[in-house]
């Protein structure tokens, strides 16, 4: 018989270094600073990379809202068709117009609500307990907060990515021509002053609002029921879950889009007026020349662009959540 081998035990100056390393990772976790940027930093980078997942199906569902403005007629709200037409007419980079102001909008809009939301969560939630355990009414409130501040500090990039996925729709003439989502930022603040820097200012909170509130208030309550079905914490459970939390999402927050799609894309006519007053006179005009329907126009490209955004954003930042909670940063 061959003998046993035998496994050789760390060396002293290993175990030091593993010491060592469990020492500092401990510290890190109840680190102060980390405490406090700890959401923003998962927020931002979750959604950061769902934005890179899904940006085509933004891009198709903004053309789809702007055909046909102002008039009744037939629109093809066929998704497929328009990607085609926009790979076309514009080749592939064309569905990832704006790529960067989607970033930056992340950066800024998605980190903050999400970062917002997770620290009021945690602050919050009972004693001993989880986020899926706060009651309807403090979720409510926390991603009421969250999505109205998260929405009012990504205002700018958010104007600027539906610009610059709206331009080549525009006559040559007209095209703004951005280069990237600063550039366009930049020369809406320096071109129209405040006004344009915060163009749609209105119709993003109240976006913002219905789409966090579908968005935030409903995850941790599916995961809780669906646990006995697809697991506790089951990277199955995230996916379905994510999924019903984006659809409820885009459900409730698609009018709001619409018109906010509506009044950051308008554009000043020959005497120098803008087609709508605000967020009332863009309701108003557009039931009356295209009918109610139209607030629910492309629906089903946006809820395949939403449900996928937010679905993948919860399965990221529950990932990176386990991933942090392995190294004892969390």
């Amino acid at each position: 018989r061959s003998p046993r081998t035998k496994l050789a035990s760390p060396s002293s100056g290993e175990k030091r270094h593993i010491r060592a390393q469990t020492m500092a990772s401990s510290q890190m976790k109840n680190n102060p600073a980390w405490v406090a940027v700890r959401p923003f930093v998962i927020g931002g980078a979750s959604a950061c990379t769902a934005t890179c997942c899904i940006q085509p199906l933004d891009m198709v569902k903004v053309r789809i809202q702007l055909m046909g403005e102002g008039t009744a007629g037939a629109v093809n709200s066929n998704p497929i068709s328009v990607a085609s037409m926009i790979i076309k007419e514009e080749g592939v980079g064309g569905l990832y117009k704006g790529l960067s102001a989607g970033i930056l909008r992340q950066l800024t809009y998605g980190m903050s609500r999400l970062g917002i939301f997770q620290a009021l969560s945690e602050k919050f939630k009972p004693e001993g307990k989880t986020a899926a355990d706060l009651p309807f009414l403090t979720k409510l409130g926390c991603s009421i907060c969250a999505g109205g501040l998260g929405a009012l500090i990504g205002t700018p990039a958010d104007a600027a990515l539906v610009r610059m996925q709206a331009d080549s729709t525009l006559p040559v003439s007209e095209r703004r021509g951005y280069k990237n989502g600063l550039d366009a930022m930049f020369r809406m603040a320096t071109e129209e002053g405040v006004a344009g820097f915060f163009s749609g200012a209105a119709p993003t909170i109240l976006r913002g609002l219905a789409i966090n509130i579908g968005m935030l208030t409903t995850y941790t309550s599916y995961k809780k029921a669906m646990a006995p079905y697809l697991g506790a914490d089951t990277q199955t459970n995230r996916f379905f879950c994510g999924a019903l939390s984006g659809w409820t999402a885009a459900t409730a927050s698609l009018p709001f889009d619409f018109i906010k799609t509506r009044l950051q894309k308008q554009k000043p006519d020959a005497k120098g007026l803008m087609p709508y007053a605000g967020v009332a006179d863009c309701f108003a005009k557009t039931l009356a020349s295209e009918g109610p329907l139209a607030f629910y126009k492309g629906y089903f490209t946006y809820c395949i662009r939403i449900t996928p955004h937010i679905m993948l954003t919860w399965v990221f930042m529950d990932n990176v959540k386990a991933f942090l909670k392995k190294r004892d940063l969390m």
